[in-house]
């Protein structure tokens, strides 16, 4: 199947995460989604992580919700 012929791929939402360290996460999901699965595991038993996929890899991402400091909106 030529480039031509395949579908357009649908646009995803992806989300910035900036954790205490500096570091950024490229994450999929809305803004809203991926904030709603941080303080799921912020309210969850000690030490649960947020699991996120990662937006370049697709590998699964694990951060620590008490680390986050800053969500956005990185494209759509």
């Amino acid at each position: 199947m030529s480039s031509s012929e395949r579908s357009p791929q649908p646009a995803t939402h992806t989300t910035q995460i900036t954790v205490l360290t500096g570091d950024r996460y490229h994450v999929e999901g809305d803004a809203k989604h991926v904030e709603r699965i941080i303080l799921d595991a912020a309210r969850g038993s000690i030490m649960q992580l947020a699991w996120l996929t990662d937006a370049e890899t697709g590998e699964d991402l694990a951060i620590n919700p008490k680390h986050v400091v800053m969500l956005r909106t990185a494209s759509s």
